[in-house]
């Protein structure tokens, strides 16, 4: 039994798997054949498809990273893709009977396959246990209402029990309007779930991919021991062209990019996709072996 939920809900059977990957190319879709080839929303290269799923889904020339799917970052991110899946049948309900709301889920949960706009649940990492969260920017662009703050704060709650190491892979554009309230209520809960964690000693290592904003940016992205970050990715609260508004002054063009918040202290590393699992394995293997003390 334990077995056969091991696997569940694996999407994709390898990451070669051509037919059932997704990945977000937004624009330059015109006169592409869909599936065959994809086109580079930074340099305009075309890419193969089978190519760009070989190369983790970042373009060989410029160095792009593509938007992918949550299964597809779990598929590349834990040993054989291997995964048992959390709360897979934790969804949002309606609390303030917010017009048109249940069926706008129901049909991003159709579009998406995902009941939810995160999935967590555990596998491992060269050969350490870990306890994982993805966010997915398809679903309602990764906002994070009650259902997704219950799934991850469930998630922190079992990295404490078992004491694996948590990584939770960002992507979002913050709260939920449609629940209001109850949806900047995550907010706090999620992060009280991490400060218990950090009391007890257990690692939360959060990864931000683009984007990352709003009140997930506030509460427990950034609160990681380590905090990583994909190239280019987009974490910030509030949007640029609000701040520039607000303060009168032109920012810089970096300006809330993976790559400005490393010179100004707020991450600590950026790694490429392509060296992310060897990152993870390697922070986790110094973990484990105690050669990591945990940050007061």
């Amino acid at each position: 039994m334990l077995k056969d939920l091991f696997h569940k809900r694996r999407q994709y059977a390898t990451i070669g798997d051509l037919t059932k990957a997704r990945v977000d190319t937004d624009s330059g879709k015109d006169n592409i054949p869909e599936g065959l080839v994809n086109k580079c929303n930074s340099c305009g290269a075309l890419l193969i498809a089978r190519e760009l799923q070989k190369n983790l889904y970042t373009c060989p020339h410029c160095g792009y990273h593509f938007t992918v799917d949550a299964y597809t970052r779990i598929e590349i991110t834990l040993d054989d893709g291997a995964f048992f899946e959390y709360d897979s049948d934790v969804a949002s309900l309606d609390p303030l009977s917010f017009p048109g709301y249940p069926q706008k889920l129901k049909q991003v949960q159709a579009q998406t396959g995902l009941t939810e706009g995160t999935v967590t649940g555990e596998g491992t990492i060269a050969g350490n246990p870990v306890v994982i969260g993805v966010m997915d920017s398809r679903f309602i662009m990764g906002s994070m209402g009650s259902a997704v703050g219950e799934k991850l704060t469930r998630a922190m709650e079992l990295a404490l029990q078992k004491r694996y190491p948590l990584i939770l892979f960002t992507a979002s554009g913050g709260a939920r309007m449609q629940e209001g309230i109850l949806s900047l209520m995550q907010m706090a809960k999620t992060s009280a779930a991490l400060e218990r964690m950090h009391e007890a000693g257990v690692l939360f290592l959060p990864v931000i991919t683009h984007p990352t904003t709003g009140g997930v940016s506030a509460s427990f992205a950034s609160l990681g021991d380590i905090i990583l970050a994909e190239p280019g990715a987009l974490f910030g609260f509030a949007g640029r062209r609000v701040i520039e508004q607000t303060i009168r002054q032109k920012l810089p063009d970096d300006f809330q990019t993976a790559e400005f918040m490393l010179k100004h202290g707020m991450i600590d590393k950026v790694v490429p996709r392509k060296d992310m699992r060897e990152t993870l394995s390697t922070i986790l293997r110094i973990h484990a072996a105690g050669g990591w003390t945990h940050a007061e």
